[in-house]
């Protein structure tokens, strides 16, 4: 099997952080020989967890390496309710309080880690939900911008389809054409899958609901990236214009399209490609800021 190129791979490591009393485990990966330009916070989707930020089917699809030698920390967490915190929140948390749980775990790292010019926070689908309600609770104060990939507001799915406790989605939404994935994807993936909390099921029928009241609250730049072939959410222009139009708050909104991938872009053979471009989109949030790093 391929996995991570060796003089960095030892460099990504696992953390726990107190997010007030809760634990939340993840991978952290940080510059070898600089301070932090910022932290990038990574999110993982449903039923998946931090691994999927750190593939190890090719070198080229780790975002926690790829990020490091970029100058940034890359700090994937895994959600509340997967790993560390599994055990003590067995069903998950609503978005709000997972926002909250985030935000407590953000200020336990920020107090004993640099963090440069600040966080960003960088999503996979239903961990893009958590993004922009933590966003939008913090009314951005803290937070860089926000990167968010394979998650919009209509669901192209009924909801009997979407994702539960018992499984995870049709194969072919969550992964597209094999063709867009490395060998071996599927053999080293078995370890970045969860079980889906119930409540991430519950809350998953309210988000087209709740969702205009969340978008109108963020106010940090917003970059929504779809995959050419993303079956779960609707991403046609007349979407589009609708969805964007919901940020009234946030000073700048991006929508771009990554081909030749599906909706886990992070795992196949798009990786590099969606995180660099995201990583990009963080240096136009470090520029419209005008913080030195």
């Amino acid at each position: 099997m391929t996995t991570a190129r060796p003089d960095v791979a030892g460099r990504v490591r696992p953390i726990v952080l107190d997010a007030g009393g809760i634990p939340l485990s993840g991978l952290l990966s940080e510059p070898a020989h600089t301070p932090p330009r910022a932290v990038v916070v990574a999110l993982h989707g449903g039923g998946m967890n931090s691994g999927y930020f750190h593939g190890q089917a090719h070198p080229d699809l780790s975002l926690a390496v790829l990020g490091a030698s970029l100058g940034y920390t890359v700090l994937a967490l895994d959600r509340p309710g997967y790993g560390a915190s599994a055990a003590r929140l067995p069903e998950g948390q609503p978005l709000a309080d997972q926002a909250s749980t985030l935000h407590g775990a953000l200020r336990d790292f920020t107090s004993r880690h640099a963090s440069g010019a600040g966080v960003f926070l960088l999503a996979h689908s239903y961990g893009g939900k958590l993004a922009l309600t933590a966003a939008a609770h913090d009314a951005g104060a803290g937070l860089l911008g926000l990167d968010i990939s394979g998650c919009g507001h209509r669901y192209a799915v009924a909801p009997d389809e979407l994702p539960n406790t018992r499984r995870h989605g049709h194969w072919t939404r969550n992964w597209g054409a094999l063709r867009f994935y490395p060998p071996n994807t599927f053999g080293s993936s078995g370890a970045l899958v969860a079980p889906v909390p119930a409540q991430e099921q519950r809350d998953s029928r309210r988000w087209q609901e709740v969702f205009p009241d969340v978008a109108s609250r963020v106010r940090v730049p917003v970059r929504l990236t779809f995959a050419a072939y993303e079956s779960w959410w609707h991403h046609d222009e007349e979407t589009l214009a609708d969805l964007t139009a919901r940020f009234t708050a946030a000073p700048r909104v991006l929508v771009d399209r990554q081909p030749d991938a599906g909706h886990n872009i992070s795992l196949g053979w798009a990786a590099r490609s969606y995180h660099l471009r995201a990583l990009a989109f963080l240096e136009d949030c470090l520029a419209r800021t005008g913080r030195e790093v």
